[in-house]
């Protein structure tokens, strides 16, 4: 696997120099461009190629949750901030993880592996091009246990977040998969054909759920999920697509 692309948006030049430097200790990672100025990243972020952006948070003209939600999709976020009061606001744009300044290269090199797991998720589970037809995938490998287990599609009932971790519930009496990702890494690899994200903590699918009461509880398994304020309107279109009477 390639070393993944970062980019730097921090109006401390010290702390830009310091990222730099971790990233250059880091092989898996690669730096690409470092910016003081969030216009002057935002810009550029829309029109070149970055994998991984770690974004600080206060910041002149733009903030790091602003400009956040300003940024292509595809490009994945570590907020760096002195303030851990913005944690909870990182989660609202799917942050792969949130480093508290000043910052440790121990910790860095923790989100540096969170990131290249993902990626590697994303590899292992992405289409394969066989000349003018793509074959999408049926199956994904997931990091558990010191090793990798293959995990078919039609087998998985739905994923529960649990911080940094998800635990994949599978058919079967308690087959539980549990690894280290997030749940927007898990949205982003799953085909929305099949799975659907009901609320923070769960994305379910589609074909195995049972039953659907009038306060949007969705039975699945032996489980119910409740559809939260965020993911409602989505769900209710998939239901009346499927409506059939009164």
């Amino acid at each position: 696997m390639r070393a993944i692309r970062c980019a730097i948006v921090d109006d401390e030049p010290l702390a830009v120099r310091l990222i730099e430097n971790f990233i250059k200790r880091t092989p898996s990672l690669e730096h690409v461009v470092s910016f003081t100025d969030p216009v002057e990243a935002v810009t550029y972020l829309k029109e070149n190629a970055v994998d991984l952006l770690f974004l600080d948070i206060q910041m002149p003209d733009i903030d790091g949750i602003g400009l956040a939600h300003m940024l292509p999709e595809g490009i994945r976020i570590v907020f760096t901030t002195a303030f851990r009061e913005y944690a909870l606001e990182s989660y609202d744009v799917e942050a792969l993880d949130f480093l508290v300044k000043p910052l440790r290269y121990d910790k860095f090199l923790r989100s540096a592996e969170k990131a290249m797991k993902w990626y590697e998720m994303k590899e292992l589970s992405g289409s394969v091009n066989m000349g003018t037809m793509t074959v999408s995938p049926k199956e994904i490998f997931l990091r558990c246990d010191g090793g990798l287990q293959r995990v078919a599609f039609d087998s998985i009932v739905f994923v529960e977040g649990l911080k940094d971790y998800v635990r994949f519930h599978l058919d079967g009496v308690n087959h539980t998969v549990v690894t280290h990702l997030t749940m927007k890494s898990v949205e982003d690899i799953l085909p929305s054909e099949q799975f659907m994200r009901v609320s923070r903590s769960h994305i379910i699918s589609l074909s195995h759920i049972r039953s659907v009461d009038r306060n949007l509880c969705v039975y699945i398994g032996d489980t119910m999920v409740k559809v939260t304020d965020m993911y409602r309107e989505h769900f209710q279109a998939f239901l009346n697509n499927r409506l059939v009477g009164r």
